[in-house]
């Protein structure tokens, strides 16, 4: 049950309104709260356990919603969410209808900017401090990103451009010493020797301490001394980069002291300059399970809070197959390589890290997908057959690296498009609709879309082994379903023929992916309606496997289903191939209607975008004037 503190913070004014000696019981209330509500809901976990004291520490300094903060990735906003108005709903987290488990404007004012993919923070906050500077607006706007966010381009990018205008600007560097996985690269190395020499720092506000107390000499005394610090770091610490970049760098601090942690954003807010903070925190701090193993407790299903043991068993799935088969793959074929981006337990290459990292056949970028790309295409060109696995939201980071680095040339790099189609409470940032629609502008690609894990198998190989350039296999979040039997593994496509007692239509149904699991479902319900239904399944959806036309040339109707976005997918495509050979019934698509799918379970998405077996089976019923029963 909630304690008393929390239950009367409906505001940031709130917060500074308490006494100071009760932010740290505030601060345990909050972390018993994250752990109990993620335990229901799932969720964001360890990282957001981390950052409970900073974000106490920020709404008690700053004044929101005219000062704002940008989250980034969105994984750290959860007391942020709290102490903002979203309370009494927080239990509704992740959940058809409730709040989203990142930053949303359209959700509160407090919500700066959307964050639900990585390391957009400094980029956002440097345009909307100039916007703030160019319209007379001296609030600040405070980026909060974490070290493994450090690896992408586009955080170097926004930095680079950041410090130059002067602006009221804070990004906070929240240095827990992991993103998903264990950080990795030069980036990684360089804050763990920041982390080592404190001393320059430590020694910096001691001196500057003791000449302010100095009357009348004290304060010159310091500004001719802060000439020379650069000199001075030079010979005790050595350069530092975020001060190159022309940030004003304060750190590295305890990010879990609330009296250290508000008397620097104090000063940070005095400066009225870029300021770049440097805070280390611990994820999953508060709650031991996460500690050890934050990882696992990144992002999490419902789990018993008093053993940490997820209610659902985690089974097999089809990025573990993945992991698993080209593990195997690996044993047998020097070439093959696996590329993550910090994310090989979610991607299944934690299997193959295990078995190759001692050959150096396993690469982990960190959070740098379009980097993994151009990277895969530089191990090709000279021999190698690179493996890049990433979400097919991630993917979408990538389409210019494909075509330039990747297709052009015809470098052959196979691509794991793992949580493809939709994928449930993480919402629209994350679900994976776009990347059939994207892949099918580029030239001379290949693009698979398994059902099965026995189809997810042969698809791999025959990527591999038997085709060039540009494969990619794109496969559901979870586990397989069984498909009725009549579905051929081997071939490109397949049909299977529903005969009724009594036909009323010649109806053909097309699909691929996971979703002929709904469309077989709805077939059987049209055939216990009198319908003559055929279920046409594509295994390869690019280059388009002309075959596959001919089995429904003779179909008064055709309906396809695609659980991706309209514009650009499939179903056009296959539209275009009809016509083009003179059909001459009816054809309609069932698709996402270029619009995103907001946040609600799986099953739930499903249903709302008409793509269940119940929503085929009503648009056919209309389509073709069939009663319904």
């Amino acid at each position: 049950m909630m304690s008393s503190i929390l239950d009367t913070i409906s505001s940031p004014e709130d917060l500074k309104n308490l006494p100071f000696e009760e932010l740290e019981p505030l601060c345990t209330e909050i972390r018993e709260t994250l752990i109990q509500t993620t335990a229901k809901t799932g969720g964001h976990l360890a990282s957001n356990l981390g950052t409970v004291e900073l974000t106490v520490a920020l709404h008690r300094i700053f004044d929101c919603p005219a000062d704002q903060i940008v989250w980034d990735v969105g994984h750290q906003c959860y007391t942020h969410k709290l102490l903002t108005g979203r309370r009494e709903r927080f239990s509704t987290l992740r959940q058809e209808g409730g709040i989203s488990g990142f930053p949303k404007h359209n959700e509160s004012e407090y919500d700066a900017f959307v964050a639900g993919h990585s390391s957009t923070s400094i980029s956002v906050a440097s345009g909307l401090a100039r916007a703030k500077k160019l319209q007379g607006d001296q609030h600040h706007v405070i980026a909060v990103i974490g070290d493994g966010a450090f690896t992408s381009g586009l955080a170097y990018e926004g930095a680079n451009n950041a410090a130059r205008f002067g602006d009221n600007l804070i990004v906070i560097l929240n240095d827990n010493k992991m993103s998903i996985s264990k950080n990795v690269g030069a980036f990684s190395k360089y804050l763990s020797k920041i982390r080592s020499r404190p001393a320059y720092f430590r020694t910096k506000d001691t001196v500057e301490s003791i000449f302010n107390r100095v009357p009348l000499v004290g304060k010159p005394l310091n500004r001719t001394i802060q000439k020379c610090k650069n000199t001075i770091k030079a010979v005790v610490y050595g350069s530092n980069w975020f001060e190159d970049m022309g940030f004003y760098y304060l750190g590295p601090i305890d990010g879990h002291n609330l009296e250290t942690l508000c008397d620097v954003l104090e000063r940070a807010k005095e400066l009225h300059r870029p300021v770049f903070l440097h805070v280390e925190t611990q994820k999953g701090k508060g709650y031991s399970y996460a500690e050890e193993n934050p990882g696992e407790y990144h992002g999490t299903s419902g789990f018993d809070i008093d053993t940490g043991k997820a209610f659902q068993a985690a089974g097999t799935n089809f990025s573990n197959e993945f992991g698993l088969y080209l593990t195997e793959l690996g044993k047998q074929d020097k070439r093959i390589c696996a590329i993550t981006a910090a994310m090989k337990y979610g991607t299944g290459l934690n299997h193959f890290s295990h078995a190759f990292r001692q050959e150096g056949r396993f690469f982990d970028v960190g959070i740098a997908e379009p980097h993994a790309v151009t990277f895969a295409g530089g191990l090709a060109a000279n021999g190698m057959i690179p493996v890049f696995a990433v979400y097919s939201s991630f993917l979408q980071r990538c389409y210019d690296e494909i075509i330039h680095d990747l297709s052009i040339e015809k470098q052959h790099v196979i691509i794991g498009i793992d949580r493809a189609g939709i994928v449930g409470n993480d919402g629209e940032t994350h679900q994976g609709l776009f990347d059939v629609a994207m892949l099918s502008s580029v030239p001379g690609i290949t693009v698979y879309s398994p059902a099965t894990y026995e189809e997810l198998r042969k698809t791999l190989y025959e990527s591999i082994y038997h085709q060039t350039g540009v494969c990619c296999v794109r496969y559901p979040r979870g586990g397989e379903e069984k498909l009725p039997a009549g579905f051929a593994p081997d071939e490109a496509w397949s049909v299977r023929s529903i005969s009724p007692k009594s036909p009323r239509e010649k109806l053909g149904l097309v699909t691929y992916g996971k979703e002929t699991v709904q469309v077989c479902k709805a077939a059987e319900q049209l055939k216990e309606q009198g319908v003559a239904v055929s279920v046409l399944k594509l295994l390869r959806l690019l280059p388009f496997p002309e075959n596959s036309l001919r089995p429904l040339m003779g179909c008064d109707a055709i309906l396809f289903v695609e659980e991706g976005i309209q514009s650009g997918g499939i179903g056009q495509m296959f539209g275009e191939k009809l016509l083009e050979r003179q059909y001459r019934g009816e054809y309609r698509i069932l698709a996402v209607d270029n619009r995103f799918v907001e946040q609600a379970s799986t099953d739930r998405a499903l249903a709302l975008t008409g793509l269940d077996a119940a929503g085929i089976v009503r648009t056919c019923q209309t389509w073709l004037g069939i009663a319904a029963d």
